[in-house]
């Protein structure tokens, strides 16, 4: 890719294998926490720091921020503006299960809304590395091999499946709100559990084998875990580019612009009409 948004996309590719041989030996709990109020590995902070310095040597990337710093960082004059979440699923690495790597690039400064992204995507760190990317309309997947993160391409054109099949939901089912929990039980009894704590790896089996995923606001936390400018967004652009559907519970996510950088929110994605039951079971 040799535009703007591609030299961005080209970045984070040729970071991933970095990321994913850094992690082994970098398991233990750093000190402090993040923004969030988490602790933060070792690992997250590496690839942080991985990506900030890559993604801000690119002329047109203006501005960076990430799930692991308190404020943006400024990187110039570029008209994109990248948010990402360097290690999506970290707490599963003492554990070596799935994990990745997921980003957001916006055409305003950020916090920016949803409307203003240019192109979303993720790395997927499992039995093998693979990258997820929507733009222009069109969702595509590849092989990432090698040091370099050389992609060989899987799918041109990724779709969600039409026949639903899977689903997963987070927090706790004891915090689930009494609307959540009986939706949550109708899908259930129509469609196969597949949860492994990742984001990224849940949200991928919604895209293979077609499902929903969720993550909903709970009974003393509405405002949901995920952060909608560096979890929510990205993905609600991927599964809506796929042919997917995305909702904070209310609405597309798509359609919200964050008051501040950390914003948290309810997250559900992947099959249109199952997030349609989502709205309607809410509402």
């Amino acid at each position: 890719m040799s535009d703007e948004v591609g030299a961005v996309v080209d970045v984070v590719a040729a970071t991933a294998p970095e990321i994913r041989d850094g992690l082994a030996d970098r398991r233990a709990y750093a000190e402090g926490e993040n923004p969030s109020g988490e602790r933060q590995l070792a690992a997250d902070i590496y690839a942080d720091e991985l990506l900030c310095e890559r993604l801000l040597d690119v002329d047109a990337v203006g501005s960076y921020a990430s799930e692991e710093r308190d404020a943006v960082v400024d990187g110039g004059d570029g008209r994109l503006h990248v948010a990402c979440d360097p290690l999506d699923g970290s707490s599963n690495l003492r554990s070596n299960n799935t994990m990745g790597t997921v980003f957001g690039v916006y055409e305003a400064p950020l916090p920016a809304p949803g409307s203003a992204l240019v192109a979303a995507g993720f790395v997927l760190f499992g039995p093998i590395t693979t990258m997820v990317v929507a733009r222009d309309g069109r969702v595509r997947e590849w092989v990432l091999d090698g040091e370099d993160g050389d992609r060989r391409l899987l799918d041109e054109d990724l779709a969600l499946p039409a026949e639903p099949t899977v689903y997963g939901f987070g927090g706790r089912v004891s915090e689930w709100t009494d609307a959540f929990a009986a939706y949550a039980d109708r899908v259930a009894g129509e469609l196969k559990l597949r949860y492994g704590g990742a984001m990224l790896g849940d949200v991928t089996q919604v895209l293979t084998y077609g499902g929903v995923f969720g993550y909903p606001g709970l009974r003393d936390r509405p405002e949901g875990k995920l952060r909608l400018l560096f979890e929510a967004h990205p993905v609600a652009h991927v599964v809506e580019t796929a042919g997917g559907a995305s909702s904070n519970g209310e609405r597309s996510l798509l359609e919200l612009t964050p008051e501040r950088l950390h914003e948290r929110t309810p997250l559900f994605v992947g099959d249109p009409g199952y997030v349609d039951d989502l709205e309607a079971a809410l509402n």
